[in-house]
Parts: C-alpha cells; structure tokens; sequence
C-alpha cells in the first residue's frame, strides 16, 4: 500500500489584488518523496511554496500537513511542526560564521537531543568554513548553508526554492544527491526548479504549473511528451 500523503494541497487561491496567482491548485506529496513543481515565470510556483510555508496567507482552498489543515498558521509555528524551506536567495545571517547561523536555526527548530551540527556541516561540505562569517561565502556555499540551516530544525517536509541557481555542473550533482539522501531518509521534498536535468535526476514526480494552475501530473519523461506541456514551454497555446 502506498503511504498517506504527508501533504495534500487541494483548490489552492492567492490573489494580490485582482491577479491570481494561484487559482485551484492540487497536487499530493508523500513521506520519502520528491516532487517537483516546474512551468514558465509567473506560473505561481514560489507562491505556491510561499503560501505552504505561511509566508502568505491562502485566499482559498486547503492546504493539509500530517493529517490537519495549516492554513493560516504562521511560518515559525510551521517550523516547530516540520515544515522548513530554502529560499531562492540566500538569507544568512551575514555577520555570524557559518556554524553559529546553523546553531540559530537547530535552536530555534529544537532538534532531537544527540543532534550534531558538526556532523551536517561535514555532510554539506561546509565544515571546512565553520568559523568564516557567512558574508565570506560564495554564492554556491551560501545556497549550501540555506540548505543546512533548513536541515537543522529536522524537518519532515523540505520546500526547495530554486536551489540548483547558478551551481557549476559538479555543484548540481553534489546538491542533487544530497536531495535524494533525504529522501531516501524519508523526508518529504517539494522541489521549485528551471533546470530540467537538475529536476530529471531528482524528482519522482513533476507538476506542471501555469498561469496558477497545475494540468499536468506525473513523471518528467511523460511531461516532456505530452502536448500541451510543450505548448505551455514554448509560448503557445491557450496558456499563453
């Protein structure tokens, strides 16, 4: 039997004014899964992690983690559940060293007794800068301690915002297994991305989302077959 969705998004709305940014969004995501959200700029894919994570408040729809609806609770009662994310642009804090933004985080989280921080730092690779101010760091290493900081709350649900950005190829691959590591740990993974072969050695599943919607559901090699999808990528048909 397939295990019960650690997250089920159902009809999901935001609106900023007129717009909707999302407009009845539904998609599941099991423990020990990755799913990846994916379409053009403006398809509403990092709102849809924004408003997961409480960062905005939903205008419709259900929003379900573990078995209750979170919709509505804010993002640091989300963490203290299981919930933490990455974001698109780093957000260290500058002036601390890599280790003690990575002390704030497994703090303020409240991680099992026997959490060791040096043992995820040396598992990122980033061991070797524990005691640099975080300004210090390239952006690689910087994406790399967004990803430790999440993973100090111990979450069971991960929202990945475009992580792969700027990475060298040797980068990517490195992230990319770290990903699936936790996944195959059986954290949940909700994965925003543009690079198709970051997302193709990553994912179990893809959603296709555009103009706030989702219409396509299933694995990327299916997507990338399927008609509508390649109207969707390449500017035509009715989603413009």
């Amino acid at each position: 039997m397939s295990p019960e969705p650690l997250l089920n998004v159902e009809g999901l709305v935001k609106r900023f004014g007129g717009f909707r940014a999302l407009d009845g969004v539904s998609f599941h995501l099991n423990p020990g899964e990755v799913l990846g959200l994916v379409g053009p700029n403006g398809s509403g894919k990092t709102t849809c992690i924004n408003v997961i994570c409480g960062l905005y408040a939903a205008d419709g729809g259900s929003v379900t983690y573990n078995g209750r609806s979170i919709v509505g609770e804010k993002s640091h009662r989300l963490v203290k559940s299981g919930i933490n994310r990455t974001f698109q642009s780093p957000r260290p804090f500058l002036s601390l060293t890599v280790r003690e933004n990575v002390e704030v985080a497994a703090h303020y989280g409240d991680p099992k007794p026997g959490f060791d921080i040096d043992a995820l730092l040396a598992l990122l690779e980033l061991d070797s800068y524990a005691q640099r101010p975080a300004a210090e760091l390239n952006s690689a290493q910087q994406k790399t301690l967004d990803l430790a900081r999440a993973m100090a709350t111990e979450p069971r649900l991960l929202l990945v915002d475009e992580l792969a950005a700027g990475l060298n190829p040797a980068e990517l691959s490195r992230m990319a297994d770290r990903l699936r590591a936790l996944a195959d740990g059986g954290m949940a993974l909700l994965v925003v991305e543009h690079l198709m072969g970051f997302i193709d050695k990553v994912t179990d599943r893809v959603v296709v989302m555009a103009a706030g919607k989702e219409f396509f559901g299933g694995t990327l090699a299916d997507a990338t077959r399927d008609p509508e999808v390649i109207r969707v990528f390449l500017g035509g048909g009715h989603h413009g």
